[in-house]
């Protein structure tokens, strides 16, 4: 049997994607900066995927910016509220430890430019306290970022209350909400958010197309200088085909939200269930409040990178974090932030499951997984320290 179970790492496009790039391409190849009629013709096809996309996100179309993906929204809204805090004397800027690369790498740039960041800790659970939060803020903050679902454990932060604290207090907030948009119902203004990242290709649209989402009066500063598309705000030829795949994924996704959510979330728990009978082994992050499809395990005494081309053998597609380090030896920033000790992070496990995934797939990837477990603790001599008392069991 063949299982993809990565999907937070990308999904298959749907084939409503596919049709609307393939319909879009033929139509509507102008450049929607034309003032001729088939340059025309496609500024109206971007003007009604902006209207579509600010529909689902509950926004004003001239909210809407179209972007290469997730990472490049989060460091247009990060350099963006940097630069208008440095203008006001303020040069601090609030983030938790778990926040994808694009956020940290970000704020690291900020930081060499003389900001003060502060990565607050988030309990062995995933999830940022509010006091703590609270207690970090003050006149000097110019922003905070707080992802919406982390991609490798899958956690839901409180995101509505970290809004509604953040503009109680007259302080910008951005979210990465790449992982959530289009599996959980995302309105900005319940969220009380500046700015908010998304990306097609983590709901079935194409890869290389993102927004970000900029409330009217928040700052944005462009990335990429150029031409005066986006109203200004984005250089470059708007890549139409893509940006109407987009659309057409992100309304369908919405569309079967109800029904794809309750049934994927009990395959999640089905196969929680089955791996937590695996001795030595632990769910990262909180068990209920965690994306639908996301499962993240540790698994004492054996390494991630083995348990992935095992499986693979296997025909199960699988990660042990974040698709964007997969090829790095060091243990998940994630996990060790949640607590997990450096030994235990190695051994990691995330699987991702898509909207059409089965109740065999589950039992299959469940089965594949005790048998690849049970061979690499069998080989490895850590575990039969472990074994033998040599060390002392952590999990």
């Amino acid at each position: 049997m063949y299982v993809y179970a990565d999907n937070a790492a990308t999904t298959k496009m749907r084939q409503c994607a596919l049709e609307a790039y393939a319909e879009t391409a033929e139509r509507f190849f102008g450049n929607p900066s034309s003032l001729h009629s088939t340059g025309q013709a496609a500024q109206e096809q971007l003007s009604a995927c902006r209207a579509a996309v600010a529909e689902t996100l509950h926004c004003l179309p001239k909210e809407i910016y179209f972007t290469s993906g997730g990472s490049e929204a989060d460091n247009q809204a990060i350099a963006s509220a940097a630069a208008a805090g440095a203008r006001k004397g303020k040069k601090r800027l609030i983030s938790t430890a778990i926040e994808h690369h694009a956020v940290l790498h970000s704020l690291e740039r900020q930081k060499k430019a003389g900001f003060e960041v502060d990565l607050l800790p988030v309990g062995t659970d995933g999830i940022l306290e509010l006091s703590t939060l609270e207690k970090a803020l003050g006149d000097d903050v110019a922003l905070v970022s707080v992802m919406t679902a982390n991609n490798e454990i899958g956690t839901l932060q409180p995101v509505r209350e970290i809004g509604a604290l953040c503009k109680a207090r007259g302080v910008l907030f951005h979210t990465d909400a790449v992982q959530a948009v289009g599996h959980l119902p995302v309105d900005v203004g319940e969220l009380s958010c500046d700015y908010l990242a998304l990306s097609a290709h983590k709901f079935g649209g194409p890869k290389g197309v993102g927004v970000l989402y900029a409330r009217t009066g928040a700052p944005l500063t462009p990335l990429i200088e150029g031409g005066a598309q986006e109203r200004g705000k984005r250089a470059g030829t708007e890549d139409l085909p893509a940006i109407a795949a987009m659309t057409a994924a992100l309304r369908e996704a919405v569309a079967q939200m109800p029904i794809v959510t309750p049934r994927v979330s009990a395959l999640r728990d089905r196969l929680i269930r089955g791996l937590s009978t695996i001795p030595h082994s632990a769910l990262n992050g909180d068990p209920v409040r965690r994306l639908a499809g996301n499962v993240s395990f540790c698994f004492e005494g054996i390494e991630g990178e083995s348990l992935l081309l095992l499986l693979d053998e296997k025909g199960v597609c699988a990660s042990s974090g974040s698709a964007c380090t997969s090829g790095s030896l060091d243990p998940s920033h994630v996990l060790l932030a949640i607590g997990r000790v450096h030994d235990v992070a190695h051994g990691s496990l995330r699987l991702t499951l898509g909207d059409h995934a089965t109740e065999e797939e589950i039992d299959y990837i469940i089965e594949a997984v005790k048998e690849v477990v049970g061979r690499l603790r069998n080989m490895s001599p850590v575990w039969r320290d472990l074994q033998e008392g040599k060390r002392s069991f952590i999990l």
